[in-house]
């Protein structure tokens, strides 16, 4: 795949022309305050998953309107000394089997991987439905309820993020003040939304973060699921400024100046589902001072893998 964004020595200046709505921060208090109503009701299931050296709980908790989401909780036998890190996952991506999870309690931090409801349909199983339906939308999750943000799919995931650190925070031996959020992709953008919503979330994980910049990136991006909104604009043309009127809401540039948490990032330079652009646009907007980014100038959507997880690993030995 060759260059398609702007030229590399451009990207690092680029900032995106989106601007949040009026009722923002009402909107997102609102809607927290409304799951809130609802008891956590955090419930954390031993589980047999064959791994000697961690233990493993199945996670249950009350997210958007008390919806039972699921998870797994796994952390290393003995006292835990080095925080630890909520997960979040890539699109259509389920929680899978707790082996898929164990970098993060390999390096001594137990961690809480949320499943993302209504998917794990694509590249790993999921366990928990999204019980809310949707007007006609594309095929995929990206206009389900889009004609409104009070119904918009991702308010539900979003609110279902915090409350999975709530309930990372409900385990007695976790520090409350020593928790990262971590993903990439839709996780990516999943842990940077967590840390804006919850700004005493200490530090932030975050690669190739989807859900950024919407305008330019459903306009930019060759490859899905960002196309799932253009297609869904090109039979309901009436529909265009309604539609990223709703998105406004969901943009994580729009969350991220909220954000106080010391942050790493990455992106690929050639990434043709989350246009690196796009990835620039949130790391200019983010609002904790503590923050780095890593390019990896010729890699796409998989950005840096293994050489990511390494500067990962390395980082959060300090900032956690």
């Amino acid at each position: 795949m060759p260059f398609f964004d702007l030229d590399a020595d451009k990207l690092p200046a680029y900032r995106s022309k989106v601007v949040a709505p009026a009722d923002f921060e009402s909107f997102w208090a609102e809607t927290l305050a409304e799951a809130r109503q609802f008891p956590l009701d955090a419930k954390f299931e031993p589980f047999d998953a064959n791994l000697p050296l961690v233990e493993v709980f199945d996670v249950t908790f009350a997210g958007f309107g008390g919806h039972p989401i699921r998870g797994w909780y796994i952390k290393p036998r003995g006292p835990v000394e080095a925080g630890a890190v909520v997960k979040f996952l890539g699109y259509n991506g389920g929680r899978g089997f707790p082996q898929d999870h164990l970098l993060w309690p390999a390096s001594g931090r137990p961690v809480l991987v949320m499943d993302t409801r209504g998917q794990g349909g694509g590249w790993a199983p999921g366990d928990t439905a999204d019980p809310v339906g949707s007007d006609p939308a594309h095929a995929g999750y990206m206009t389900r309820g889009i004609g409104n943000p009070q119904s918009y799919f991702y308010r539900r995931v979003f609110t279902d993020a915090v409350r999975a650190i709530e309930a990372l925070r409900s385990r007695a031996e976790i520090d409350p003040a020593r928790v990262a959020t971590a993903g990439g992709s839709q996780g990516g953008a999943l842990a940077l939304v967590a840390a804006s919503l919850d700004p005493s979330v200490k530090a932030v994980v975050s690669d190739v973060p989807f859900l950024s910049d919407f305008r330019r990136a459903v306009g930019l991006a060759p490859r899905d699921p960002y196309g799932e909104v253009s297609r869904y604009l090109a039979v309901h043309r009436d529909k265009v400024e309604s539609v990223f009127r709703t998105l406004n809401y969901f943009d994580v540039v729009n969350h991220v100046p909220r954000a106080k948490a010391k942050a790493l990032l990455s992106v690929g330079l050639m990434d043709t589902i989350c246009p690196p652009s796009t990835v620039y646009a949130v790391f200019n907007a983010y609002g904790g001072a503590a923050k780095q980014i890593v390019s990896y100038s010729f890699n796409d959507h998989e950005g840096g893998g293994a050489f990511q997880e390494r500067e990962q690993l390395g980082w959060m030995k300090t900032a956690l």
